[in-house]
């Protein structure tokens, strides 16, 4: 479960938001030292691409949640009858109604990667009907992409303040409060903490992208970029915290509304089995009771006990959930134990559309740009032509993560199309900028920008701290991946109701290899055509001469 974000990524997005205007393009072909020279460019555009076939079934989810929502009672609230309609079915039982309503009714998920099986239609409309909506907001290019992320990043600050107001109110909300702010030293050691902690950083500002340095070519080169980073990186933080307050405060609900459910049913089975009074055994004297049962009915105590269930507040919070479980799992599992969950379901999966869809249409900017700044492409093909063709090849693509087996392609996107490839072109593009480039240069041309030179604590940031700490993070991220060994992802057994754990097979890690190589090989293959070319030129000139 994500915390709050630090704010040492200040300087990454000052520099990121400046470069555009320090230039005076925001091209990435004609960039001069992060692109031609280094790749930068080129590799922040293909992983922006990876980013655009997979992230987009998000929205398809939300949308087929969003659909579901007006339903009473909501379709994930209770299991549903077996085909003899004398129980639940098998698979509900042994999970429960909203993790079987999310792995078997909308992704109808396979046993195993290797089971691919066929498209799920719904989820393929679902999916076509998100990269519609993404290609209307971009079809007029930044004109309409502007006026549609202002309703994309205003409207869910509103829901947001109306689930800050409900979910402060619910029963156990404090519980996941204090859970939240008690801090695990523990977890400073683990270096998937700190990995996790600043992928999300790199997604939540659009470090390495290539989506900063795309919108940052439409403003004017006198734009203070200064304000605007320190401003971003403010609201990106603070708005980390509050929606960590209101995930945590519904989490809490939630937390507490099961084990208090676990309790109940002890409770219950202690009474019917051992003939006891109402009242006898409460919550407060459980394990006295159960203490004294064991010793005075051994036998019939010893039978029983199979059904007893450990309840532990402690151990319903610390099943941290994060990413699609808790977008989908743990949040249906809160609201349908809300009054009119019907509401706050269609403005929570609202919600969720509209930061998809702000996502999606900076993540696509950042390969348009390029494009639709290419003479050679714009002179043949118009930008609603080109604009359409990105999103249909990527619709295509993106028919893969709605097979039954689409969710591990989903994840084995999410986990190694970005994450190293991101830690790897911020470092070098921070690098060029500060020691390539020269940031006494680059601090030159923010003097002609913004009127005055930055202060110490930018270049020192620049310059030492921030490749720095890249180059740690980066070192944890090969470390932990070497010492982990076989790389395994999480595969659904129906027969059990929960998630096994199993490893990948060679073709899924053939897939993960290409996927790290073909934006971080950008890079190195950039800076050697660039080489090439130098030779070949002064040889030319040398001839010449």
């Amino acid at each position: 479960m994500e915390k709050s974000r630090p704010l040492w990524d200040n300087p990454l997005q000052f520099v990121f938001a400046c470069i555009s205007y320090a230039v005076g393009l925001g091209n990435v072909w004609r960039f001069p030292y992060l692109c031609q020279m280094y790749g930068g460019g080129v590799a922040s555009v293909v992983v922006s691409f990876f980013l655009s076939m997979y992230y987009n079934v998000i929205n398809a989810w939300a949308f087929w949640y969003l659909f579901h929502s007006f339903q009473d009672p909501l379709p994930w609230a209770t299991c549903p009858l077996n085909s003899n309609r004398t129980g639940y079915e098998e698979e509900c039982e042994k999970t429960s109604s909203t993790q079987y309503f999310w792995y078997r009714q909308t992704l109808n998920i396979s046993p195993a990667l290797e089971a691919s099986g066929s498209v799920q239609w719904e989820q393929a409309l679902c999916l076509t009907l998100a990269w519609l909506v993404v290609y209307l907001c971009i079809l007029r290019g930044t004109e309409s992409t502007g006026k549609v992320v202002y309703v994309t990043a205003s409207l869910p600050y509103c829901v947001l303040i109306i689930y800050l107001i409900r979910g402060l109110t619910l029963h156990g909300a404090v519980n996941g409060l204090i859970y939240m702010f008690t801090p695990k030293l523990e977890q400073l050691s683990n270096p998937k903490a700190w990995i996790s902690a600043a992928t999300q950083i790199f997604f939540s500002l659009g470090l390495g992208f290539g989506s900063l340095i795309a919108f940052a070519s439409y403003n004017e080169s006198s734009t203070n970029c200064e304000r605007h980073a320190v401003i971003v990186s403010l609201i990106n933080s603070t708005t980390s915290i509050f929606a960590s307050i209101v995930t945590f405060s519904i989490y809490g609900f939630k937390a507490t509304f099961n084990y208090e459910t676990c309790l109940s049913k002890v409770i219950l089975l202690l009474m019917d089995a051992f003939d006891l009074e109402e009242g006898s055994v409460t919550a407060d004297n459980l394990s006295q009771m159960k203490a004294f049962l064991m010793a005075t009915h051994p036998q019939q105590y010893a039978q029983l006990a199979p059904q007893l269930k450990n309840c532990s507040l402690e151990a319903e919070l610390d099943t941290a959930v994060q990413g699609t479980g808790l977008a989908f799992i743990v949040y249906s599992e809160a609201i349908k134990n809300m009054e009119v969950p019907q509401l706050y379901s269609v403005l929570y999966f609202f919600m969720l559309l509209m930061l998809g869809i702000g996502s999606m249409l900076g993540n696509t900017a950042a390969i348009l740009t390029p494009l639709t700044d290419s003479k050679f492409i714009t002179s043949r093909f118009p930008k609603e032509v080109i604009s359409g063709a990105v999103c249909l090849i990527n619709c295509v693509i993106g028919l893969i993560f709605t097979m039954e087996a689409g969710n591990y392609w989903f994840d084995i996107f999410n986990d190694y199309a970005a994450t190293l490839s991101l830690l790897l072109i911020v470092l070098v593009e921070t690098i060029a900028v500060c020691y390539i480039y020269g940031i006494r240069r680059f601090e030159k041309d923010l003097h002609t920008m913004i009127g005055r030179k930055p202060n110490w604590y930018w270049k020192i940031m620049w310059a030492f701290a921030s490749p720095l700490l890249i180059i740690s993070l980066f070192i944890f991220y090969l470390t932990d991946y070497i010492l982990t060994g076989t790389l395994q992802y999480q595969a659904w057994d129906a027969t059990q109701g929960q998630l096994v754990t199993k490893d990948y097979p060679g073709y899924a890690l053939a897939v993960i290899g290409l996927l790290v190589a073909a934006s971080t090989m950008c890079i190195p293959l950039g800076a050697l055509v660039t080489f090439i070319r130098k030779r070949l030129k002064r040889e030319r000139v040398s001839t010449v001469a």
